[in-house]
């Protein structure tokens, strides 16, 4: 891998990392149209490293809350049922990766495969942005409405899904406000983005990989500082727009990619 293409994918997973647009396939559709190959279960872990640092330290206020419900008994009982919450909503991707992810690297990353899903899951999110989006604060979501996200979360195994995307548009969908949707699928994607890097870091590993120490820094620190941004700026713009824009890139990038990648 170049010092470009390091650079260029690094900005890639770091930006749409926590947007609702699929960070997977972007990384995927960089490497199709510009012949690269692939960037390794090393690059992979940097990343993931750089967004999972970037999503703790912009939630450590959160994270904090989180922890002392957890480990004090007499702790505030709202952040202890959110915490719950998470753990549960976490559990159906973490399980359905661990069994299924060499299927879906072998089978699922098409381009067609992504225009679907893009096109498809970008009409959900606009779907759930104008007829689900509520006032319900992220301390309001019972365990069956955490589950019914975590289960949604599955999808975005596939490219072209986004684990951001499908994971704000289960949340609008049970009423929740736009920005309470977006931070509860920041939060829920932490044990995923860790799950994510310490597999690439181990398989890599496992399967003989050189890890140089200098790149897999410089690899991280974009994605994390660009992921930090990244969220600051969409939860801001949350705050007073919608998903409109977001639902029009997918719709035009997934017809592209089927008017493109049409077999003839």
């Amino acid at each position: 891998m170049t010092a470009l293409q390091l650079v260029i994918l690094a900005l890639i997973q770091g930006i749409s990392e926590f947007l609702p647009v699929s960070s997977s396939a972007h990384l995927i559709l960089v490497g199709q149209f510009a012949d690269w190959v692939d960037q390794g279960l090393a690059f992979d872990a940097a990343v993931h490293a750089g967004t999972l640092t970037a999503v703790a330290i912009y939630f450590r206020r959160d994270l904090g809350a989180l922890a002392r419900a957890g480990l004090d008994r007499d702790g505030d009982p709202v952040q202890r049922k959110l915490l719950l919450g998470l753990a549960i909503a976490s559990l159906p991707a973490l399980a359905v990766g661990a069994l299924a992810a060499e299927w879906i690297e072998l089978w699922l990353r098409s381009p067609l495969v992504i225009a679907a899903t893009t096109i498809g899951f970008g009409l959900a999110l606009g779907l759930a942005d104008r007829c689900g989006a509520g006032r319900r604060p992220m301390e309001s979501l019972d365990l069956r409405g955490a589950l019914t996200i975590g289960m949604a979360q599955v999808l975005a195994l596939v490219p072209g899904t986004s684990r951001s995307g499908v994971t704000i548009t289960a949340g609008l969908a049970l009423g929740l406000e736009r920005e309470a949707a977006a931070r509860y699928s920041f939060l829920l994607s932490i044990p995923i983005i860790a799950a994510a890097g310490g597999w690439g870091f181990v398989t890599g590993l496992a399967e003989g990989g050189s890890f140089e120490f200098g790149r897999f820094v410089l690899a991280a620190l974009i994605s994390g500082i660009f992921a930090w941004l990244t969220i600051a700026a969409f939860l801001a713009w949350l705050r007073r727009f919608g998903m409109a824009p977001f639902v029009v890139y997918r719709l035009v990038l997934g017809i592209f990619l089927l008017v493109w990648f049409w077999p003839v």
